[in-house]
């Protein structure tokens, strides 16, 4: 599989840790880098921040209209076919980068997967899945995926992974009943979900950025 193309920051030379960082529907790589500066502690190792860009493709939703979109949304709310065949391809796509930075010297118990809202659902789906225990993983404004079948295909190695799931109590686009329920499903599953919400629509706050930071301050060693 060829790789995506990225955006990479690296916050010092030689990084020994890596974060794998999955945008939104309609965005590109470039979309979070400028938040690094404000996430990273200089305390921490040095980080290899890695923001792909997503193919870009048909999304039904917004008419067919080409984007860049880890997968193709055909609707919202309970009942609505999810893109399976989409999803699985981006979480492929996912697990060829942990492959490159494994490459690259880091090993997979240092490299987070994070991702907003269809980065989100990508970067948790591939974490559940991946088949060696890595750092953590990050869920903002997002839900789970391809829930039904997590059961059967989730790995071992991943059963006890640090989950940050985060989402705004005024989000018009994923509804926080759906984001709740995606939560209430891995806590079944016996996931550790640190849940978080914030009076905010879909977007990011400065609060939940202070949150995240201070969850990734206690597993980035």
């Amino acid at each position: 599989m060829s790789l995506l193309p990225t955006v990479e920051h690296e916050t010092a030379p030689h990084p020994t840790h890596s974060v794998i960082w999955l945008h939104g529907l309609g965005a590109d790589g470039h979309d979070f880098a400028p938040i690094v500066p404000e996430l990273v502690d200089p305390a921490w190792p040095a980080l290899r921040f890695v923001f792909p860009h997503a193919p870009v493709r048909p999304v039904t939703i917004n008419g067919g209209m080409p984007m860049r979109a880890w997968f193709d949304i055909l609707g919202f709310g309970p009942g609505v076919p999810q893109d399976e065949a989409g999803i699985r391809a981006a979480i492929a796509a996912t697990e060829a980068l942990i492959a490159r930075e494994r490459e690259r010297g880091v090993p997979a118990g240092r490299i987070l997967l994070a991702g907003f809202s269809q980065g989100g659902a990508i970067a948790l789906a591939t974490a559940l899945r991946h088949a060696e225990p890595l750092a953590g993983a990050v869920g903002l404004s997002t839900f789970l995926p391809l829930a039904g079948s997590l059961s059967a295909e989730r790995s071992a190695a991943n059963a006890a992974i640090p989950v940050f799931f985060a989402h705004g109590t005024q989000d018009p686009v994923i509804a926080l009943a759906r984001a709740e329920d995606s939560r209430a499903a891995l806590a079944a599953l016996g996931y550790a979900v640190d849940w978080h919400t914030y009076p905010m629509p879909h977007s990011v706050s400065a609060e939940e950025i202070a949150d995240l930071k201070r969850w990734m301050g206690e597993r980035l060693r």
